[in-house]
């Protein structure tokens, strides 16, 4: 059940409405009470069938103020590859051993995983581990590479990936209820323009039904239809 803070928060909240992009998110700071820096997060709620190959939307996007989140990289890589990610920050690295050491049970202490193309022969065997965490490296992503330096240096800066759950849905970070709304809303842009770039050749009709911001215990709050294109213009400049 939610708590009274939530209550309070939503005691005077149109459900039905929807508002302005800046306006949105100015609310969703206005309404957080958590007593942490909570995370500002965009729901995309997609007409796709997550069903057919041919409409999965996933993909990365590079937020212009990154997201105020500290994570953690492992790569899957041996030789030079492996001191390249090593002095790009990279938090894990190894080859073939790392693989035994987590088809072992080792603590799975990263939030990402990146790999060279030569070794995914060995991390494919860690599927049944990493998939379902959603942590398998994937080409679609940019996460199996062999400029792994390069690759760690962007997620490290705020790069994101996003991809639809089994109910057409996006959820992305876009950023911490500390941050300007002009922040948050720079990079709702660039996330929005990325989303509507990304849109399956299959898809008929309004590809994305409706658009929303929350936070992590707040409430949520609709975007007006008509602004998902001035987003997407914003984030072109």
């Amino acid at each position: 059940m939610p708590g009274k803070n939530y209550a309070a928060a939503v005691a005077d909240r149109d459900h039905e409405a929807s508002f302005d992009p800046r306006v949105a998110l100015e609310n969703v700071k206005s309404k957080s009470y958590a007593k942490f820096d909570e995370t500002v997060e965009a729901i995309f709620r997609l007409n796709i069938d997550p069903r057919h190959a041919d409409q999965l939307v996933r993909g990365t996007v590079s937020l212009p103020h990154g997201t105020g989140k500290s994570i953690r990289i492992a790569v899957f890589a041996t030789g030079e590859k492996a001191k390249e990610a090593e002095a790009a920050g990279a938090d894990v690295v190894g080859g073939k051993e790392l693989v035994d050491e987590i088809s072992s049970g080792k603590a799975l202490d990263f939030d990402m995983t990146i790999a060279t193309p030569d070794i995914m022969s060995e991390v494919g065997k860690l599927g049944k581990v990493l998939g379902p965490r959603n942590l398998m490296p994937n080409p679609k992503a940019g996460t199996v590479t062999f400029d792994v330096g390069k690759t760690v240096e962007e997620f490290k800066a705020g790069k994101v990936e996003y991809r639809n759950d089994k109910n057409g849905n996006v959820h992305a970070i876009i950023g911490k209820v500390s941050f300007e709304v002009d922040q948050l809303l720079n990079n709702l842009a660039a996330l929005t323009d990325e989303i509507l770039r990304a849109r399956p050749a299959a898809t008929k009709g309004r590809y994305v039904k409706n658009l929303a911001v929350s936070s992590t215990m707040g409430p949520s709050f609709r975007i007006e239809h008509g602004s998902l294109d001035e987003l997407a213009a914003l984030a072109k400049g």
